[in-house]
């Protein structure tokens, strides 16, 4: 439940993704990869780990790791490799930021950085029309910076989508309306840097921006933001589960919780702060938090917690389960496996295929 050591400004964090990726620690440079060592499972090798995971209505599954993104239609049953494989679109990249629109959930978005040396891939920002089952490039990295931090699919239309670009600084917010094809300037941030910044389902043009600096709202698709003032610490989480819903904030301070658009914010929990913050789409009321070494949920806002059966391995990233609050996905790094944990909350299910 200690999570004070969580929150760092976007370039730490765009550091640690790429530190943890490649031998050299830059976005800039290609590392000297070693050859691919033999799969341990059908993720992969020992090596593989994971960036996003998404949980989809209709038990589809999409799991953005080192070495590939990874898709099931069937809950974790069965799993197929379809982007960043051998003689695959983004062939020797690694897939992280993976998003889906609220506006339309077949509209997905990844970032792509190196992964092996040579890469037939190119960096960029890449996009599916149909839910994860086919990739195409929609900008190349080098058109628009040296690196991209996140990617975050607009409110406004389903072909919305804003990315942050570290290098910019506080002009770093950039938008795109043609499912990131073209991007220009979406205005100037009030912070130097952010984490990320969250688009409020069902109120177009609502933005909410957050990082080390706290937190600032804009109505007009970011072209001017009002700071937050009673969020006088970093921010390093926040999601909501959908239209006219609460919005979580996780933080150094706790967890905050916003009951009017994202207008104000009001502590719930001093105590709790996580890294990793998960909402349920069924209930609004349940959320879930990971620290590094366990997972907690809370039934009522955030207000108290408690903590989930054990589970042994390196934790990764969490998704609830679309159709029902109870139910939750976990992945594990170093290798890559994902786990199910149902509605009893009994014991972890493995999902992870074999070789």
């Amino acid at each position: 439940m200690k999570g004070k050591c969580f929150t760092i400004a976007v370039l730490g964090l765009l550091l640690l993704l790429i530190s943890a990726c490649d031998t050299t620690g830059s976005a800039n440079t290609e590392p000297t990869v070693p050859p691919t060592p033999a799969p341990v499972n059908g993720f992969g090798s020992t090596a593989n780990h994971v960036h996003s995971l998404l949980a989809l209505p209709n038990h589809v599954l999409l799991l953005a790791t080192h070495y590939g993104i990874f898709r099931s239609e069937d809950g974790g049953t069965s799993w197929e490799k379809v982007a960043a494989g051998h003689n695959q679109l983004m062939e020797g990249l690694m897939a992280y930021s993976l998003g889906y629109s609220p506006l339309n959930p077949q509209r997905l978005y990844v970032l792509t950085q190196i992964a092996v040396v040579p890469h037939p891939g190119t960096l960029g920002l890449y996009t599916s029309a149909d839910q994860g089952r086919t990739w195409k490039l929609a900008v190349t990295t080098a058109s628009i910076a040296s690196s991209i931090f996140m990617e975050a699919p607009g409110n406004d239309t389903p072909d919305e989508v804003y990315i942050y670009v570290p290098d910019l600084g506080a002009a770093g917010l950039r938008v795109s309306m043609d499912d990131g094809r073209h991007f220009s300037s979406a205005g100037t941030l009030p912070f130097g840097s952010i984490s990320g910044v969250l688009p409020i389902p069902g109120a177009p043009r609502q933005l909410l921006a957050y990082g080390s600096g706290g937190m600032a709202r804009s109505v007009d698709g970011g072209v001017h933001w009002q700071v937050l003032k009673n969020i006088n610490s970093p921010i390093n989480e926040m999601e909501t589960p959908g239209p006219h819903s609460p919005i979580y904030a996780s933080g150094d301070a706790g967890i905050f919780s916003s009951l009017d658009g994202g207008k104000t914010f009001t502590a719930v929990n001093s105590q709790a702060s996580y890294g990793s913050l998960t909402i349920s789409l069924a209930h609004p009321q349940i959320l879930y938090g990971e620290t590094g070494s366990a997972i907690y949920r809370s039934a009522n806002g955030g207000h108290t917690w408690s903590a989930l059966p054990h589970i042994s391995g390196h934790l990764g990233k969490l998704a609830v389960d679309p159709g029902n609050a109870l139910a939750v996905y976990l992945s594990l790094n170093y290798p890559t496996a994902v786990y199910y944990l149902g509605q009893n909350g009994t014991a972890w299910q493995s999902l992870t295929p074999q070789v």
